[in-house]
């Protein structure tokens, strides 16, 4: 009997050292908050909105140690929608992220699968923003046009993240098309430079698409933020972390030729009597972060953001100044709450289109005028 219990004991331990090597992770963010909205359309509203700011996901994460300083990898993340309870993200299943790969301390990490773009994810100039960092939907960018604020994913993608040596990591993208005979119809690469030192970090990364949208199966499909020809984002931010404050700046370029489509516009229309060659978009992004206490923290973002239409009937450059605050109190660990304030003006180019009137990504619709505010009062539960 000794020995039975003995050897049961032995298969327990065992057992659970295999076990020990291995890890699933189940996690998630339920953002949900009431917004309200200045002018959308010639009105004022107030909406419930869930993910506005943090997105809410839940998912699954796993490790397993192969041995030799290797990792197999994996994650599944759904996004939906709180009100509503549909899945987010064109009602995909994992439209978040859903890859696996292998992971080496040694050699760097290399996934497979639906994900966050090099120049948006951790490592990219995004993390660096005010909408990738805390100020989400609110803070984004006009039209979210470099997509800081994480509008597309991109499918059929391989990534590669270098390890880190001396602060600098590196990392590159390839998204393939999956169109027989169209290998560049449709498809996705980039990368990015990062570096951290101290209180220090700051980032440089390069996007190019072709013909997004353009097939379902490509690498940017339902959630295209822009269809056209062929687009390039550029991006570089730095921010340097003082005892109490997070200081930020950051610059982004973004061409997008042949253009047909864009995400937010009410009316696909050119000009009066024209087509669109090209949008050009440069924005510039100050933004601070101060900690009162580890539990309550004040965020300003300032973005002047101009831009150079080009089509068949002339030129036009509108320019938007945006102001935007965030207040955040942490309840716990896990539970926080917080308000945001966001105030668009543009300097209109009278281009007779959706470019003339004000539009946050967060708000109810596009304004009738030059000018928009958009306000939230929020909740946030990790777990």
């Amino acid at each position: 009997m000794k020995l039975a219990w003995s050897a049961m004991a032995s298969l327990l331990v065992f057992s659970g050292g295999a076990h020990a090597q291995s890890s699933v992770s189940l996690y998630g963010v339920i953002d949900e908050g009431l917004n309200y909205t200045s002018n959308a359309n010639d009105h004022s509203a107030w909406q419930m909105k869930s993910g506005d700011t943090y997105g809410s996901r839940w998912g699954l994460k796993g490790t397993e140690d192969l041995g030799g300083g290797y990792k197999a990898i994996f994650k599944l993340e759904s996004g939906f929608d709180v009100n509503s309870g549909q899945s987010g993200q064109g009602s995909r299943l994992f439209g978040r992220q859903a890859y696996v790969g292998l992971s080496s301390d040694q050699y760097g990490t290399v996934t497979f699968g639906r994900q966050y773009d090099t120049s948006v994810d951790d490592y990219g100039f995004g993390a660096l923003t005010a909408p990738g960092n805390y100020g989400g939907d609110v803070n984004a960018h006009p039209f979210d046009n470099d997509n800081t604020d994480w509008d597309f994913r991109v499918n059929n993608a391989v990534k590669y993240v270098s390890p880190t040596y001396r602060g600098l990591t590196a990392e590159a993208m390839y998204g393939f098309s999956n169109q027989p005979g169209g290998f560049s119809n449709n498809r996705v690469w980039g990368a990015t430079l990062n570096y951290q030192n101290g209180g220090l970090t700051a980032a440089a990364s390069y996007l190019k698409l072709n013909n997004a949208g353009a097939t379902s199966a490509g690498a940017v499909a339902t959630d295209v933020l822009f269809e056209g020809s062929s687009q390039q984002d550029i991006g570089v931010a730095a921010t340097y972390r003082f005892t109490n404050t997070l200081v930020g700046l950051a610059y982004s370029h973004v061409d997008v030729y042949d253009p047909t489509f864009n995400a937010y516009f009410t009316s696909q229309a050119g000009p009066a009597g024209g087509t669109w060659n090209a949008w050009k978009f440069d924005n510039f992004e100050v933004n601070d972060q101060y900690f009162f206490r580890p539990d309550l923290w004040l965020g300003a973002a300032y973005t002047f953001t101009i831009a150079h239409l080009h089509a068949t009937t002339g030129s036009y450059t509108p320019k938007w100044h945006q102001v935007g605050l965030t207040l955040n109190y942490d309840l716990s660990k896990s539970t926080s709450i917080y308000a945001q304030g966001t105030y668009q003006h543009v300097m209109s180019a009278h281009t007779g289109t959706d470019f003339d009137f004000a539009q946050n990504p967060a708000a109810a619709g596009i304004s009738t005028s030059q000018n928009q505010m958009v306000y939230r009062v929020a909740m946030i539960h990790r777990f």
